[in-house]
């Protein structure tokens, strides 16, 4: 719908900010890519579901090729209005199904450690961490952790 790019957009960047003290650099980290998800003409495969309560953006999630037979899960989050009623979890079941149907053989999302509650549900969903990396990115010292999922 019209308006729900810069509605994903701003919500990333004020949660994160306000959540996580992240600067305004991560609302470009995520308006670049996912601009060019929705300008791709290849949507085969990848897939965004925007949650809305009350006629507004209050989350997404998304499945985007990130290389032959591997698809990433991207821009998940949900406003705290819409926390901890089961909407997570409906979310990671429609990615998931949805990776599988499309013929994908993993999953592999980017994460931060500080993000418990979503990394208890990766786990959950049988993701396993393959990857960690600490920096300074988005205005402060983080450590960044990779996860996949093999479908096969």
């Amino acid at each position: 719908m019209p308006g729900d790019l810069g509605e994903i957009v701003r919500l990333h960047g004020m949660l994160y900010a306000e959540e996580y003290l992240f600067d305004n650099t991560f609302e470009a980290y995520v308006a670049g890519p996912l601009s060019e998800f929705l300008l791709s003409k290849d949507r085969e495969g990848q897939r965004i579901w925007v949650v809305e309560a009350e006629g507004k953006v209050a989350g997404c999630i998304a499945i985007v090729r990130s290389g032959e037979g591997v698809a990433q899960l991207r821009w998940f989050l949900l406003t705290p209005e819409t926390r901890g009623k089961g909407l997570g979890k409906r979310l990671m079941e429609e990615a998931v199904e949805y990776s599988r149907r499309a013929g994908y053989r993993r999953i592999i999302l980017w994460t931060f450690s500080e993000l418990e509650t979503a990394i208890a549900l990766y786990r959950r969903w049988g993701f396993q961490k393959t990857e960690e990396k600490t920096h300074h990115i988005w205005g402060r010292d983080l450590t960044e952790e990779k996860y996949e999922l093999e479908l096969t």
